[in-house]
């Protein structure tokens, strides 16, 4: 457990700072990755600034699902005797490239490193960075956090009869029509302030919360206590969820992106400091591009969240009453957070075996487009036959629209992407994802299809490949074993339990329509156009739960947008899009925001999905996009 009595040892000053004592200033952590593709420079950069601690996020559901469908593959070759080297495709196997060329200056400045990379072999890469270390001929200290991996328990689990149900629509696991072949669930910061407190420089994760690394930072250094310091941690798991994504924070998928294209080329990457009362503020490194101001944080705050409660395996934030306040130029200050006792659960994703799936795209152009797709459709069901039957999944999208007059011929070409899913490759009637099969339904068609059908000159997409399906639950935290592992001390292993102090959280988190709307027309005569002209936001996805936050600049407008923004408004405006499923809304006053959280929107998240929209990230931009009638005095003002 993560005790408030620091050990002596560890009570050193910052090399830069000799006059502040550690305990009486902001730890500053520095946001380095928010995911596997972004810029690997990131660390090198950061460790040349005046930093305490650089945190990382190198996973996500997708890798969770790839890495942990590759790990089983590796496990079953090697039983075969076929895996004679390294097992591959576990972690990112750039990581070592990210962390390499930063190794000298992390030794000399006394950096510490917290990163959650390990993915589905924490301690091969554990290894992996002390053999870069020792390479570079420097002492630094290498330690790992596991327990993620819970495949074991959770089949365990439902041999004694464990439900898992499911997050997102409410049904149980014996439902969902898939067998869990690998699960890992979402570990806390406390490992992470435990291996900091034992002398480890740099901290090597598998699959802990993505804001776990900033909690284990600030805990470690303002040394809270986790049994009753509730809103201090709080604080610190949403400075994480804040600096978790590395350059949103810094103006990456912003709203007001246009005023920022100048500088677009190299946007900066975050730096918070996070002081002792939980609180936190946030700048950008120097000379880079993007900017940090109150649209740019509560974007971020915005994103992925599930309602006004924000679980972490340490603690719960509540963030109704956050508050954002801009203290100069390129620096927020966040305040309001406050804290509850951490779930008696924690998240778990399992991976299981979805299928094969393939794409055919065709490309129409001009009139009639419409009718030109039902066309095209008609002739492939037609040749599909029988082996429709055998299919989870046969979806036609005619995406894009021609525009009156058009400028050029590409503008008016749109993509005709037709899309399938099934369990077996091979179909009846000797059918098959092979090539040719499903690629020969749909090239059969070529020369009796409708005016302007044209084929797309790759046609790989149409061979059948693996997908995954995932699926995600809660698993108790007394079934999790959560360890330190310090190798210099001989691996040497902590076991870092749950907090004696926990709360049941129901499912379904708290939703409600705004208090004492306003009249909307008070505010005068309108103009009809996207509601994106004064209105910023963002979204992301939870597995297949959608969530969106829109947000406004200015008092009046608040007024308005939270009493326009109701859930009947928001299932109107998504018009198409709305399958049904339940709306849960809630407010944040002190970022003007209203945010709503989509229940089972997004045909089953990033692995499986038959959209283009992968990872929820379009669903704001589509609501942005929807027209409204705005009130002229806010357009006077500027739009986004």
């Amino acid at each position: 457990m993560v005790s408030a009595d620091r050990p002596s040892k560890l009570e050193h000053r910052h090399p830069s700072r000799d006059s502040e004592p550690r305990k009486i200033r902001a730890v500053r952590i520095a946001g380095a990755s928010g995911g596997f593709s972004d810029r690997q420079r990131a660390i090198s950069s950061l460790a040349k600034l005046d930093i305490d601690v650089i945190v990382g996020d190198w996973l996500s559901e997708c890798t969770m699902t790839l890495h942990g469908a590759q790990k089983i593959d590796n496990e079953k070759l090697r039983s075969e005797g076929k895996l004679t080297e390294e097992p591959i495709g576990l972690f990112d196997p750039t990581f070592i490239d990210n962390l390499s060329p930063a190794l000298p200056d992390i030794a000399r400045k006394g950096i510490k490193v917290a990163v959650n990379a390990g993915a589905c072999d924490t301690q091969l890469l554990a290894r992996n960075v002390e053999d870069e270390v020792k390479r570079q001929g420097l002492d630094l200290k290498v330690a790992y956090v596991e327990g993620d991996e819970v495949t074991d328990v959770v089949k365990r689990l439902i041999k004694q009869g464990e439900k898992f149900t499911s997050l997102m629509t409410g049904e149980d696991l014996k439902d969902w029509g898939y067998t869990p072949i690998y699960a890992q669930c979402y570990l806390g910061g406390a490992g992470i302030a435990e291996a900091l407190n034992n002398g480890a420089d740099i901290v090597v994760c598998g699959r802990v919360a993505d804001a776990a690394p900033a909690v284990g930072a600030g805990m470690w250094w303002h040394g809270w206590n986790r049994e009753k310091d509730f809103d201090q941690i709080a604080g610190s798991l949403i400075c994480g969820h804040l600096v978790e994504c590395a350059a949103y924070v810094c103006g990456g998928y912003f709203s007001g992106f246009k005023r920022l294209m100048d500088g677009c080329t190299n946007l900066g990457f975050p730096i918070a400091e996070l002081f002792a009362d939980g609180s936190c503020a946030f700048n950008k490194e120097p000379d880079t591009g993007g900017e940090v101001s109150v649209g740019t944080v509560a974007s971020q705050l915005l994103y992925e969240i599930q309602g006004p409660l924000y679980y972490g395996s340490d603690v719960t934030a509540n963030i109704e009453g956050i508050v954002m306040k801009e203290e100069g130029k390129d620096r927020v200050r966040v305040t309001g957070v406050k804290g509850l006792p951490p779930p008696t659960t924690t998240k778990v994703g399992m991976t299981a075996f979805g299928g094969y799936q393939a794409e055919f795209h065709v490309y129409i152009c001009g009139i009639d487009l419409e009718a030109k797709a039902e066309w095209i459709e008609k002739q492939i069901r037609y040749s599909a036959g029988d082996a429709v039957k055998e299919l989870s999944c046969f979806k036609f999208s005619l995406n894009g629209y021609c525009p009156d007059n058009p400028r050029n011929q590409d503008v008016a070409t749109c993509d005709l992407r037709i899309f399938v899913q099934t369990k077996n490759k091979k179909l009846v009637d000797k059918s098959t994802l092979d090539v040719p099969g499903f690629n020969r339904w749909c090239m059969d068609n070529g020369l009796q299809g409708c005016p302007g059908w044209t084929l797309g000159n790759d046609q790989r997409q149409s061979e059948g490949k693996v997908y995954y399906e995932y699926y995600v639950s809660l698993l108790p935290q007394s079934d999790v074993q959560h360890r330190v592992v310090l190798p210099w001390l001989d691996s040497k292993t902590i076991d870092v339990h749950p907090p004696s102090e926990m709360q049941e959280y129901p499912r379904d988190q708290p939703s409600y329509e705004t208090a004492s709307p306003v009249d909307v027309t008070q505010y005068g005569p309108t103009t009809r156009g996207p509601m994106g002209w004064v209105v910023g936001g963002r979204s992301g996805d939870k597995a297949s739960d959608a969530n969106v936050g829109f947000y406004v600049r200015h008092d009046d407008e608040w007024d308005w947008l939270r009493s326009l923004l109701t859930i009947d408004k928001i299932k109107s405006l998504l018009d198409e899009e709305y399958k049904g499923g339940k709306i849960e809304r809630f407010e944040i006053p002190g970022i003007r925001a209203v945010h709503f959280l989509l229940r089972d929107h997004l045909d089953r998240g990033f692995n499986s999905t038959s959209t283009y929209d992968t990872l929820g990230k379009n669903v704001c931009e589509y609501l942005r996009s929807k027209w409204i009638d705005i009130p002229n005095k806010f357009l006077h003002r500027g739009r986004f």
